[in-house]
């Protein structure tokens, strides 16, 4: 039978909600014994709940971004090692379903020293055919941008959140998000840039942590992981909608304000 908890218990399990709710979490329940018998549990958001709280706490899946804590900073002269270390610990990967369509890991392109990194969502049918992330008409784009931006392709660092190709280039499920991604956070803890661009919504979501439309994290600096984070455009969407090139321009040059860079004289 479900028996009303006291003010002060439903006062904790109302701040509970709201931890939950701040990382992401709305739904879940609780399960554990009550007088000799296995109960689901419910909590409402009124705070009101059928079961003392000290029983064991049972999440449902969730969207939520995983975030890990930076790991301790590599040496300049042992990041190109420690990037090594990371695609041997993926090994011929199998953590979740993307495994089972791809030809090839996409693990990252370019210099371990980089100042800037960029960060997609996934690779597509050019990149798991060669291994190597943006290589196709996007790839080539994104060349574009950062000829552009005064540097070269080898200058800077490119990764994307999976590293296997979703199904149709579909936006990858949120598990095979949160099990690809931690070993791109242990690459930006290798390479330490100063700044990264995250093309995209899902990478956007993925390093921030959080979801919200690309319209309302545009255009200002964020922090990931120890570096300043501009958010723009993906150059497919570009491909798709080139009307938004003078936008990502914009963005383009609030990274190279960062880093100090000018456009090359034309």
């Amino acid at each position: 039978m479900a028996t009303r908890l006291s003010p002060e218990t439903e006062s904790a399990v109302r701040a509970r909600i709201g931890y939950f709710r701040d990382l992401g979490i709305f739904d879940f329940y609780r399960r554990g014994s009550v007088s000799g018998e296995n109960e689901t549990i419910a909590v409402t958001e009124e705070g009101s709940a059928a079961a003392p709280p000290a029983l064991e706490t049972t999440l449902k899946p969730t969207p939520a971004p995983v975030l890990l804590e930076p790991t301790s900073p590599t040496a300049p002269t042992d990041r190109a090692a420690a990037l090594h270390a990371i695609r041997n610990d993926i090994g011929d990967c199998t953590r979740c379903a993307l495994h089972k369509g791809r030809h090839n890991i996409v693990f990252g392109d370019g210099d371990a020293n980089a100042r800037l990194m960029f960060i997609g969502e996934g690779p597509g049918a050019d990149e798991d055919a060669q291994g190597l992330p943006f290589v196709g008409r996007a790839g080539q784009l994104l060349n574009n941008m950062i000829n552009a931006m005064g540097l070269r392709r080898d200058q800077v660092y490119i990764a994307n959140i999976v590293k296997c190709r979703p199904p149709q280039n579909r936006v990858p499920e949120p598990d095979e998000a949160n099990t690809c991604s931690p070993f791109l956070f242990r690459q930006i803890d290798v390479i330490q840039p100063e700044v990264i661009v995250a093309l995209g919504a899902t990478a956007a979501t993925y390093l921030l942590g959080a979801k919200s439309p690309l319209a309302a994290l545009r255009g200002r600096i964020h922090h990931a992981r120890g570096s300043k984070l501009i958010i723009t455009y993906h150059p497919a969407y570009l491909l798709r909608d080139p009307r938004q090139k003078k936008e990502a321009w914009a963005d383009l040059q609030l990274a190279m304000a960062e880093l100090g860079l000018q456009a090359p004289a034309k």
